[in-house]
């Protein structure tokens, strides 16, 4: 059974939005608002955040981590508080602790993305780290979120590593899912219109992802910054929001996972783990000419194509049999694709990748 949860009840992403979400607390009967966020999250936003008028705001600084330990520690605080909804300001950690602890409580969640680094504002889940920042699991939910609120002119003042990030974060999409549906005689409606996003967001990533980096730089709104932004944030979550597991995840997150457990690579943002980790996965499934073409795209963008670029070597065979074992345990979304691999098909998949980038730098 696919279940379908296509998207959050309201969506809106333009200039100024933010200065609409008084009226729309007060006229849905919330009163008392917890506000969850970091530090550069919080100066980020603070310009644009409204006055509240007669609500009662609190405003909780997070630990850094989605985590199990911070999920009860807010709990705690927003319960004694009295809180009747949440919301999130900040990047994917942030939005996925406000959406664990309005799950918990039982009440409802707003999102406000402050970076365009992942679809974290839109889908409903949340991915689990331990208080070190290595990965734990993932938890989808049976609500989806009240509202995200997108204002465009913060994502474009945030740094641009975490646009970068983004891209490789929403490129994955298509990859992982053409991945998963081998075993669908006829796809299921919900399913083509996860893969229609899923190519959507490839299509866009790959025409628009330049130029909108440019953009960034210049401090300038463009088309091309909104048209990849809402790639990442909104069509991104869409490719699971309606395909469900053959829309979220395989190899290239699995890969991922497993880097989070290298310290050398903690430097690294999730979606440039992921972007590696797409390379990986082609290389695993035998698609050179694709891992090709990929890697000029990753080179304008400056996402990692080598294991150097990840503060890793090729030589350090035991640190890449962690990697290859990690990204092989039973709970690895890598188990979900058309065959099973082993720890020397991944570390044979590292020596293709090196040949096939460094190749095309001499």
């Amino acid at each position: 059974m696919i279940n379908v949860q296509g998207a959050p009840a309201i969506y809106q992403s333009e200039v100024g939005v933010l200065g609409k979400l008084p009226e729309f607390l007060d006229s849905n009967g919330f009163q008392r608002v917890f506000i969850v966020h970091g530090t550069k999250s919080l100066h980020a936003v603070k310009s644009y955040l409204p006055d509240f008028g007669s609500l009662q705001v609190h405003f909780e600084h997070y630990s850094g981590e989605c985590s199990d330990e911070e999920v009860r520690r807010l709990r705690k605080t927003a319960e004694s508080w009295d809180a009747d909804i949440i919301i999130g300001l900040g990047g994917g950690k942030v939005l996925d602790l406000s959406k664990a602890l309005a799950y918990e409580m039982r009440v409802e969640v707003v999102l406000v993305p402050t970076v365009a680094s992942t679809c974290a504002a839109w889908t409903p889940l949340s991915v689990f780290y331990s208080e070190s920042g290595q990965f734990k699991r993932y938890t989808i939910f049976p609500k989806s979120t009240l509202m995200v609120l997108v204002e465009p002119e913060i994502l474009l003042k945030a740094p641009i590593q975490f646009f970068k990030a983004g891209i490789g974060d929403t490129l994955a999409k298509w990859y992982e899912a053409e991945s998963l549906i081998y075993d669908l005689n006829t796809i299921p409606v919900p399913v083509q219109i996860g893969l229609q996003s899923a190519e959507l967001c490839k299509k866009i990533i790959l025409e628009e992802g330049i130029q909108a980096l440019a953009d960034m730089e210049k401090g300038t709104l463009t088309s091309s910054f909104r048209a990849v932004t809402d790639a990442i944030i909104m069509l991104g979550g869409m490719v699971g929001g309606y395909a469900d597991y053959y829309g979220r995840i395989a190899a290239a997150h699995s890969v991922h996972n497993a880097l989070t457990k290298i310290p050398s690579t903690h430097h690294l943002l999730h979606g440039e783990k992921v972007a590696y980790g797409i390379l990986v996965q082609l290389a695993l499934e035998g698609k050179v000419e694709e891992i090709t073409k990929l890697a000029a795209f990753f080179e304008k963008t400056g996402l990692p194509m080598r294991l150097h670029d990840l503060g890793l070597s090729i030589n350090d065979r035991e640190t890449l049999e962690k990697i290859a074992n990690n990204t092989l345990l039973p709970s690895e979304s890598i188990h979900f694709m058309k065959r099973e691999y082993e720890a020397s098909d991944i570390l044979e998949a590292f020596e293709v990748i090196e040949k096939i980038i460094g190749k095309g730098r001499e």
